[in-house]
């Protein structure tokens, strides 16, 4: 949907599945549940607070003459931002190929390198998603929101091998 009215639907499909995430919440019996439903739902709320500002830099291009392309300039980034939008549920490794760093959950970067009489060794951490049992009734949602709205939503926990 590339018309005027896309980030409109997706403002409305990302508030729907809040209300979803925040129903089926109801029925979470523990608290690890309960954390996934609420981190889902924060973040929906942080994709439909992006899309607000998309639509409002839009209003403000509409309505008033940008001389300068500062708003152009801010409504590129705010879109970029939002295509490349996900949502972490429990564990998030991003991994610098280039200089053998990973991090996890966006804290202190780790070399991945190590030495020793028998060589040099790389050993990065993985990914393990969770299964829709563990997930407890996220699985279709999760797999729905990714589907309709374009967002990756993670739900996967670290591993080192």
């Amino acid at each position: 949907m590339s018309n005027d009215w896309y980030y409109v639907h997706q403002l409305a499909v990302l508030a729907g599945f809040r209300l979803i995430v925040l129903a089926n919440r109801i029925g979470c019996s523990d608290d690890f549940s309960r954390a996934l439903h609420d981190r889902l739902a924060d973040g929906l709320a942080c994709a439909a607070a992006r899309v607000r500002s998309i639509m409002t830099l839009q209003g403000e291009l509409a309505s008033e003459p940008d001389l300068e392309g500062i708003t152009a300039f801010q409504l590129e980034g705010e879109k970029d931002c939002f295509n490349r939008f996900r949502i972490a549920l429990l564990d998030d490794l991003e991994i610098d190929f280039a200089t053998h760093e990973y991090r996890i959950n966006n804290g202190e970067w780790h070399y991945a390198l190590s030495a020793d009489c028998d060589g040099i060794e790389i050993s990065y951490p993985s990914t393990i998603a969770l299964t829709d049992a563990e997930l407890r009734g996220l699985g279709p949602i999760i797999r729905d929101i990714s589907h309709e709205t374009g967002i990756w939503v993670s739900a996967a926990r670290i591993v080192y091998d």
